[in-house]
């Protein structure tokens, strides 16, 4: 039998989702000109918070889990993203890991959104569909937008990482990427309202 969701508060949910991200930013301000030596191998402090960030992330999605008795699809593949770019960066002791793991991850959702557009469908609408009521034809013009939405961070996360410094990518990392994509769906929904579904209206 499938576990019922249960609701959550709003404020402790925005808590356990954007708070991991927020503390590795601080911990990264806090250690960032340190280096620190571990079976005699240097790692530098944006290493070392990368690592630090994967427990503190998979424990919010442990308590998020608990009190809500649900993950999305998309939380528990940016999860295992995480862990994996997390791991190859400790491994190789290599920052340029965890750096392109953002460009995979708007990659991807590009395409599966692009592989979805081929088939005259909207995977966006399976995954939003139940917290967005809105026309099949506003749901092909949303996918669309933001298909190129992510294709746009993915080439920008590149650019920032490959000409940029650490620190500059860590603050757009954190603060402008997530916010440019925020911005960017609520002008969409605003923009497409005309499509949206009133879920009172009986007259259909």
């Amino acid at each position: 039998m499938a576990q019922t969701e249960k609701a959550v508060n709003t404020w402790v949910k925005q808590a356990l989702e954007l708070g991991p991200t927020i503390l590795f930013f601080l911990i990264y301000l806090w250690i960032r000109d340190n280096t620190y030596t571990f079976h005699g191998v240097e790692y530098s402090g944006f290493i070392v918070a990368t690592i630090v960030f994967v427990p503190i992330l998979l424990a919010a999605m442990a308590i998020l889990w608990k009190l809500s008795g649900k993950l999305s699809r998309m939380q528990i593949f940016t999860a295992f993203m995480v862990i994996f770019f997390g791991g190859l960066t400790a491994w190789f002791n290599d920052e340029r890991f965890f750096k392109m793991k953002t460009t995979i991850v708007y990659g991807v959702f590009a395409a599966l959104l692009g592989i979805g557009l081929l088939q005259g469908k909207s995977y966006l609408s399976y995954v939003m569909g139940e917290l967005i009521p809105m026309q099949e034809e506003g749901w092909m013009i949303l996918t669309r937008r933001l298909f190129v939405a992510f294709l746009v961070l993915a080439a920008a996360n590149e650019f920032v990482w490959r000409t940029m410094s650490t620190d500059l990518w860590v603050k757009i990392e954190t603060f402008a990427f997530p916010l440019a994509l925020f911005g960017f769906l609520w002008w969409q929904i605003v923009a497409l309202q005309r499509y949206m579904i009133d879920p009172d209206d009986t007259s259909a």
